[in-house]
């Protein structure tokens, strides 16, 4: 499963996803909002595809059109509005354990740059709980709630874990923001990868 096929699955398996619409040449997008802009081909490399992030609906729309003229032909150009991530990390459900690891902030300080705070083991079969790193990092209620759409991909995806293969999601808990990267709301879960690892 590659980016595209995940975008797509997120929205089925009744976990929050990123809100994405496809990009057009017709697309208007608000000004007092910033956007995320991103790539999803239907074949080929799908690693660190184009992306621009919390750019200005200006920004955004620009290169959307670069996007479009440059991978329109084999695949999607997909915007959703900016949020801040108060802490990312991936899941991955395999099928006689699950693992978290969660990071402050953005996605890619664990994915590019590395770092982790906590990763956790929850062995299915003992439902034995093994913490390494920043104890209480994520609470209770975050450690329940990423279980409980886990337990929605696992049973999508029981086949493909079955085989001996994993699936892995990619999260965060975010805030919305506007114009001013000021924050908006209350905090909400979001997820925007689902891929079958191998």
């Amino acid at each position: 499963m590659n980016k595209l096929q995940g975008f797509y699955e997120l929205r089925h398996i009744g976990i929050p996803a990123a809100p994405w619409n496809i990009f057009s040449k017709n697309t208007f997008l608000d000004p007092g909002l910033l956007w995320t802009i991103r790539v999803a081909v239907k074949t080929g490399d799908d690693i660190n595809l184009p992306r621009a992030v919390g750019v200005t609906a200006e920004k955004a729309m620009e290169k959307g059109t670069q996007f479009l003229s440059q991978f329109g032909s084999n695949g999607i150009v997909i915007y959703y509005p900016y949020f801040i991530a108060l802490k990312s990390g991936i899941m991955e459900l395999k099928e006689k354990v699950t693992i978290i690891e969660s990071v402050d902030g953005d996605l890619w300080n664990l994915t590019t740059k590395g770092r982790r705070a906590v990763t956790i083991f929850v062995d299915r079969l003992t439902h034995t709980v093994t913490e390494h790193g920043q104890k209480n990092f994520l609470n209770k209620k975050e450690i329940e709630r990423l279980f409980r759409y886990g337990a929605r991909v696992r049973v999508k995806y029981k086949d493909y874990i079955f085989n001996y293969t994993s699936v892995m999601v990619e999260w965060s808990l975010a805030l919305n923001t506007n114009v001013n990267h000021m924050p908006v709301g209350d905090p909400y879960f979001v997820f925007y990868e689902c891929r079958v690892v191998k």
